[in-house]
C-alpha cells in the first residue's frame, strides 16, 4: 500500500478541498448560519474549515454537513462529462488520451480533486452524531441520519486504502458510461 502524507495529498488536490468548503459555505449561506471564519485552504489539518454557529434546525444542520458530497459529486461529474466529450469515442485500436491534450489533463486533474474531497470529514459526521444525540428522543425521525453518520466515519476510515481516489474513478466511470464512450 502506497502511503503519502495527507498535506501532499492536499496541495495536490487542493481544488476539491475549496469546493468543498465552498459547499459548507453556502449551505450556511442558505440556511442563515452566521459563518465566523472560513478557510478554503491551508497546508495543515484540517487542509480547510468552516467555522458556523449551530443551525436552529436539525434538517439544516445536516444538509451543511453533507453539502460538500453532493457539491463536489456534481461538480466533478460535470468536469469528468466535459472530459469525456473532449476524449471523443474510441476507435478499433481504443482510447487515445492524446486526443485531449492539456486541457484534458486539467479536465482529470480537476474532476479528480474535486471528487477526492467529496465525503464529509469526520467533523461533520461528529456534528450530525451530536445532533442525532440530542434531539432522537423529541424527534426521533432523526435516526433516520444514522447510516449517513456511519458512513461517513467508514469512508474516512477507508481513505486509508485510497476509498476517496476509487471514488473519483467511479465517478469518471459514470461520466464515460453517461456520454456513450463505455458500453
Amino acid at each position: 500500500m502506497l502511503i503519502i502524507p495527507g498535506f501532499l495529498i492536499s496541495l495536490v488536490t487542493f481544488p476539491g478541498v475549496v469546493v468543498h468548503e465552498f459547499a459548507h459555505e453556502r449551505l450556511c449561506a442558505r440556511y442563515d448560519v452566521p459563518v465566523a471564519e472560513v478557510c478554503y485552504f491551508r497546508l495543515g489539518n484540517p487542509a480547510g474549515y468552516v467555522l458556523h454557529e449551530e443551525p436552529d434546525r436539525y434538517r439544516d444542520a445536516f444538509a451543511v454537513s453533507v453539502a460538500p458530497f453532493l457539491v463536489n459529486t456534481l461538480i466533478a461529474l460535470a468536469l469528468f462529462g466535459v472530459l469525456a466529450l473532449l476524449w471523443g469515442k474510441p476507435d478499433a485500436s481504443g482510447f487515445h488520451v492524446d486526443r485531449f491534450g492539456i486541457a484534458g489533463y486539467a479536465l482529470l486533474w480537476l474532476g479528480a480533486s474535486v471528487a477526492m474531497h467529496a465525503f464529509p470529514s469526520t467533523g461533520d459526521a461528529k456534528n450530525i452524531w451530536a445532533r442525532t444525540k440530542s434531539e432522537w428522543r423529541e424527534h426521533p425521525v432523526v435516526l433516520l441520519a444514522l447510516p449517513a453518520v456511519l458512513v461517513i466515519y467508514l469512508a474516512n476510515l477507508l481513505s486509508i486504502f485510497w476509498l476517496d481516489a476509487i471514488y473519483a474513478l467511479g465517478l469518471l466511470l459514470v461520466a464515460l458510461l453517461s456520454v456513450g464512450m463505455l458500453h
